[in-house]
Parts: structure tokens; C-alpha cells; sequence
């Protein structure tokens, strides 16, 4: 099915399809079994013009908007969904809530770096109910005059010692005479380099293997005041608006594992041959195809809805919530399938169908870079 998007958009994906399978999706099973993070490719994304998206030209980005953004995830997951996540954490847990939430002397120092991808942005993620997370609890921070000093542990840590520059969120601590209290979550900016940060072992993970996620210790962190991002006790509102673009974002990268799926199974059924005859004409394998492309053009049409009403300034919350649910759990059941019309050779790395379906689980339930997807559900619901 053709969907009726303007040139300018239909010439962007016939790029970024041809710079993904040119530059991508070469090197993606390589990556996916070292678990390894290439910077050197993140450099030509930047080159051409991925890192910034959705930032203003004025600070180094790209001026986009977030349908141009949610088709570029999508042509991306679709040849390697580990390199789609790194360009979602990069985006919008490090580089956006800068553009919408830092000092302006923070904007103009750090985030043309940024955008421009001369830096790689990172995130120490809180869980979405800020207030009660168990990591808020060990990783606070204090104010002294004109910075900050930022002590203790954060488990998960997005491009955790790969990243330049990484958003960490925190709960503040104020005097209340010889006590400290507890005030509310705040948002820091805090360069990778700081005296007193250091990363753990990077974790393996089911899927998405080349985004790297390690803890992290934070031992008298000093951050500058022009650092600390949005309003005192913001730090809870920014990460909720930071959660909806990341059900649009894992939105988009499902679809975009959902189609390199259905294109493997239907060009595998078309081939394969028992008994002297193509099995796809076996009425059971074309049904779980006729399946896979229907569900899939009903899931590209959510995500880029609720694109389209963020970038139209209308309430998107509810829209990109159904658009995470139902694209993850899309993909997942698109890849089993896929498993299926390959029989054997599904469970062989040679033919990648293992690694879209370990992909599309991790999106489905990652912690970190979508949002758990009961959390989705609830948002859903409480809208």
C-alpha cells in the first residue's frame, strides 16, 4: 500500500532507505553479535543530517518535523533497529530536551554539537513515576551557589561511556537545619568527561545489541547552574513529555522491523519450494502474509497520526500510546510469523529472521528508550 505523503517526504525515505541498506544494514549482523556501538556510522548519519532532526537550524539541527522523524526511524529499524534506537536515545533523551528545556547558554554552547552530531548524547533514565523510582532514591543532587554536586548510582545509562554529553535526572536535596530534605526531581546536563563519573560492564541484552546500556556511579559531580535544565521540581513533567516521544519513537522502529520481516517472508515464500510448488501458494502461508500486511498498514497509519498531531500542535498523548502498543506487539507477532514461513531457517542467523524477532521483543518491552509497555496501556487509559 502507498501512503499519500508529500514529495518532500517521499524523496526523504527513498534516501534514507538507500543510505540504510548502503551504510546500515551491511554491518548490522556484525554489530548485533559483538554488541558493538559504531561510532564511525553514527558520524555518517550526522553527515547527513539525522543527529538534529527535529532542532531548529539555529542550533545546528536539521528543522524537521517529527512525521520526517518517525519515517526515518522507520527506513532505519527496517535494515537495523539497534542503530534506529541509538538515533532515538541520541534525539530525544539527550539533544531535544535541551532544545526545550536548557538555559540558553547551554543551547548555544552544547547543543549545536549535538545536533550537528559532533557529540553523542546519552541518558541516565528515570522510571516514569519519577518521584518513586527505586534509582531516585540513591542518586541525588545539591545545590551550592553557582553549581551543582551530584552523588550516587544510576543502573541503567543509555550510550553509557560512548556518549559526550548525557541527561541525568536526579532528586534534589535541600537544608532544613542540620537535616537534608528531599525536593523535587530535577534535569542536569553533565559532560561524559566529569571528575567523579564512571560507568560499569556494559549489559547484554536480548536484542537492540548495539545500543549499549551500562550502570553508572556519580561521586561529587560538580554541574554548573546553566546546566540544570527547566524549572525548579520540573524534572518529573520534562521526563512525561520525554515518554510520549519515545512511544512514537519505538512506534516507528517497530513498523520499520515489521516490514523488513514481511519483505524477507513474502521474497522467502516466493521462492521456497515443496513438492515443485512456491509456498506461497499455500493457502496457510498466504493467509500469515495477507496478516502481517494488513496489521502493518494499520500500524504505520497510527504512528504517523499521532507524528502528524504533534507536528500540527494538537494533543497526541493518547494517539502515540496506541500507536506503541500496537505497533510493538505488531512487529513481535509479524516476526514470529515470519519464523514460521521460514521453518528451520527462521532459527538461523544467516537469514536474520532471529534477530527482527529479538528486536522487536526488546521494543515491545525494552526498558530505557519506548517505555514499558504497560506504562503505554496506562497512559492509554488514563487519557
Amino acid at each position: 500500500m502507498q501512503f499519500a505523503l508529500s514529495e518532500e517526504l517521499a524523496l526523504t525515505r527513498s534516501i534514507i532507505r538507500e543510505f540504510a541498506e548502503n551504510e546500515i544494514g551491511a554491518g548490522a549482523a556484525e554489530r548485533d553479535a559483538a554488541e558493538r556501538f559504531d561510532r564511525p556510522l553514527f558520524q555518517k548519519m550526522a553527515e547527513l543530517g539525522l543527529t538534529g532532526i527535529p532542532i531548529g537550524e539555529r542550533y545546528g539541527g536539521a528543522g524537521g518535523n517529527w512525521l520526517t522523524y518517525a519515517i526515518i526511524l522507520e527506513e532505519i529499524a527496517r535494515v537495523c533497529a539497534s542503530t534506529a534506537a541509538a538515533l532515538h536515545a541520541h534525539t530525544v533523551y539527550a539533544t531535544w530536551p535541551l532544545y526545550a528545556y536548557g538555559s540558553e547558554s547551554a543551547r548555544n554552547l552544547i547543543l549545536p554539537r549535538l545536533a550537528s552530531g559532533n557529540c553523542l548524547g546519552g541518558s541516565a533514565l528515570p522510571d516514569v513515576q519519577i518521584g518513586k523510582a527505586k534509582q531516585m532514591k540513591t542518586l541525588s543532587v545539591k545545590a551550592y551557589g553557582t553549581h551543582w554536586l551530584l552523588n550516587g548510582r544510576h543502573p541503567y545509562v543509555l550510550h553509557g561511556g560512548n556518549a559526550d554529553w548525557y541527561m541525568v535526572y536526579a532528586r534534589a536535596k535541600e537544608d532544613k537545619g542540620d537535616r537534608d530534605r528531599s525536593a523535587g526531581a530535577e534535569a542536569f546536563l553533565i559532560e561524559g568527561g566529569s571528575n567523579g563519573l564512571q560507568f560499569g560492564k556494559e549489559f547484554r541484552t536480548l536484542g537492540l545489541r548495539s545500543l549499549i546500556i551500562t550502570n553508572a556511579s556519580f561521586k561529587q559531580c560538580s554541574i554548573p547552574e546553566n546546566y540544570k535544565l527547566g524549572r525548579n521540581d520540573q524534572g518529573k513533567e520534562m521526563y512525561s513529555s520525554l515518554t510520549v516521544l519515545g512511544y512514537l519513537s519505538a512506534a516507528a522502529q517497530s513498523v520499520g522491523v515489521a516490514q523488513a520481516a514481511l519483505e524477507a517472508a513474502a521474497s522467502y515464500a516466493k521462492t521456497r519450494k515443496q513438492f515443485g510448488t512456491s509456498i506461497s501458494k499455500q493457502q496457510g502461508i498466504s493467509f500469515k502474509i495477507a496478516d502481517m500486511s494488513a496489521n502493518l498498514d494499520a500500524a504505520r497509519l497510527l504512528v504517523y497520526q499521532a507524528a502528524w498531531r504533534k507536528d500540527e500542535g494538537l494533543h497526541y498523548g493518547r494517539a502515540a500510546a496506541i500507536a506503541r502498543k500496537y505497533a510493538a506487539d505488531m512487529a513481535v507477532f509479524a516476526t514470529k510469523e515470519a519464523v514460521q514461513i521460514f521453518g528451520g531457517n527462521g532459527y538461523m542467523q544467516e537469514y536474520r529472521m532471529e534477530r527482527l524477532m529479538r528486536d522487536a521483543k526488546c521494543i515491545q518491552t525494552e526498558m530505557g528508550t519506548g517505555g514499558m509497555s504497560t506504562d503505554c496501556s496506562l497512559a492509554v487509559l488514563s487519557d
